[in-house]
Order: C-alpha cells, then sequence, then structure tokens
C-alpha cells in the first residue's frame, strides 16, 4: 500500500484549454445531487456495482448473504459513483483534467509522470462539497455509534455517543467503476488507507482516494484499454477496522490460483495488518 502524493501546486494549463476540452462534454450528469452521495454497504449489493464499484458492491454482498450464516463482516459505507461526478462539477475539474489526459501518450513515461502528478494535485488541492462532507460525516458518526467501545480510538474527534474525544479507526478503500462498463476491472490501482482516525482525517483520506484514480498505473491502464479517463468513476468504501493484533488479515479466492480450479477456497493469511494486501 502505497501513499498518495503530498499536494503541490499544478501548472496552469495553457490558454489552448477552453478550446482543447470545448470539443468534448465531461460525463457529469445534470442534476447529480438527487442521486445518492453515500450508501450503507449492506444497501450496495451487485445491483449497485455502476454507482459502487466491484470491491464495495462485493462487500455489500459478503454482508447481506453471510451474516446469517456467522460470517462476521465489518460494517461500513460507500461514496457513490455521482459523489465523484458531483465532487469534479462543483471544483471545475472535469475541464484541466481533460486538458492533462485526453491526448497522453502512455508509452512517453516522462509525459506519464508529469501529467499524472499535475492531475493528482489538482484533485488533492480541491475541496468536498459540502453536502458530500456533511453525508460522509453523518455516515461515520453513525458508524461510531454501533462500533463496540473496544474497536474506539480515544482522543479523536467527537464523541458519537459512545464517550466523548473518541472515533472509530476505518479503512478507507478505493473502489472504480464504469458505468456502461461493469465488466471493467481496475483492481489493484488506486489507494487504501488503515487505522484513519477522526472525521478530518477521514476526509483527507477520501480527497487522497479521489487523486488515486490519477496515479500513473491507473492512467496507463486506462489509455491500454481504451477506456475515457472521465468516464471511470470512484467510490470510496469506508469499512471498520478489524483489531489485528487479535487476528490476522488476508485473502480468500474462490478458486486454486495456481492451477484455476473452480471447486476449492484458497485462504491466505499473516499476522497484522497485512497491508500489502489491501
Amino acid at each position: 500500500m502505497s501513499q498518495a502524493p503530498s499536494p503541490s501546486q499544478p501548472d496552469s494549463p495553457s490558454s489552448s484549454l477552453s478550446s482543447r476540452a470545448s470539443s468534448r462534454q465531461p460525463p457529469i450528469r445534470s442534476g447529480v445531487q438527487t442521486q445518492p452521495l453515500v450508501l450503507p454497504l449492506e444497501a450496495a449489493g451487485l445491483e449497485a456495482i455502476a454507482a459502487v464499484g466491484g470491491k464495495n458492491a462485493s462487500l455489500g454482498e459478503l454482508l447481506r448473504e453471510l451474516g446469517s450464516v456467522g460470517v462476521r463482516v465489518p460494517g461500513g459505507f460507500a461514496t457513490t459513483a455521482w459523489a465523484y461526478r458531483a465532487f469534479l462539477e462543483a471544483n471545475g475539474l472535469s475541464q484541466p483534467l481533460d486538458y492533462l489526459l485526453s491526448d497522453l501518450d502512455g508509452r512517453d513515461l516522462a509525459a506519464l509522470q508529469a501529467a499524472g502528478s499535475a492531475a493528482r494535485a489538482l484533485v488533492l488541492a480541491a475541496r468536498l462539497p459540502d453536502d458530500l462532507q456533511q453525508a460522509i460525516l453523518r455516515a461515520y458518526r453513525l458508524l461510531g455509534e454501533n462500533t463496540a467501545s473496544a474497536a474506539l480510538v480515544p482522543g479523536f474527534g467527537s464523541g458519537f455517543g459512545t464517550g466523548e474525544g473518541t472515533a472509530v479507526a476505518v479503512a478507507v478503500r478505493s473502489s472504480a467503476t464504469a458505468e456502461d462498463l461493469p465488466e471493467a476491472s481496475f483492481a489493484g490501482q488506486q489507494e487504501t488507507f488503515l487505522n484513519v482516525c477522526g472525521e478530518a482525517e477521514l476526509l483527507a483520506a477520501c480527497r487522497r482516494c479521489y487523486a488515486s484514480l490519477f496515479t500513473d498505473r491507473a492512467i496507463s491502464y486506462r489509455i491500454l484499454h481504451g477506456f475515457d479517463h472521465l468516464e471511470v468513476a470512484l467510490s470510496i468504501g469506508v469499512q471498520r477496522m478489524v483489531r489485528s493484533d487479535l487476528a490476522a488479515s488476508g485473502v480468500m479466492f474462490s478458486l486454486d490460483t495456481e492451477t484455476g480450479f473452480r471447486d476449492a477456497v484458497l485462504l491466505t493469511a499473516a499476522y497484522g495488518l497485512g497491508a500489502c494486501r489491501a
């Protein structure tokens, strides 16, 4: 798990920005504010994959289908693709991002690195719209109220009804999605941040997740597969952290990864956070 770059002041796009971007309309729908900005994970199953991406949709399925048979899945919530597009619209980011990326040659590593750095800087310098901030913080506070006091971290944020000065530790995860390409996979390209505690830290991690949609690797992948950069959105999954000092972390595969045999379940695990597996 790598860290998102620190914000820096991006170079101002040249005066040709308006003429280049005017030739295509960014995929921002009017009336985006009428769509849900945040969904509980259990309300976001596979039918919502266009809104919350494959990772968050799969977490929703786990919560829905396996809780009744004793599989314990940490709860949480997800921002939606509509929230991401509202973020772009509120900050006027679609045209600058289009200018930076539309004619980029993914084989030119220097140009790729420069464009990626500038795109991430634009996103990191932007502000989450007030309604999105409020929706995220409401869901976070509710998560804290529903979390056992043993899982709360003292000294962060405001009380959630479980004691003043406590906050629930969460994993903040990225789940990319393309509405018209539900079969597309963006696995492992965006960032995950672990042990995030407190409201300010959560909002900062959300911006860093949005910025990670423009890592050099993610940009190169979209160019290679012919995906429009602005057609791909990002859903942020916020999930309660598991006490890694009391258990282990790992991955479960529904097939044998060495042979492709499907009638097997393969588990790998390690003590600790297992950040490389997030």
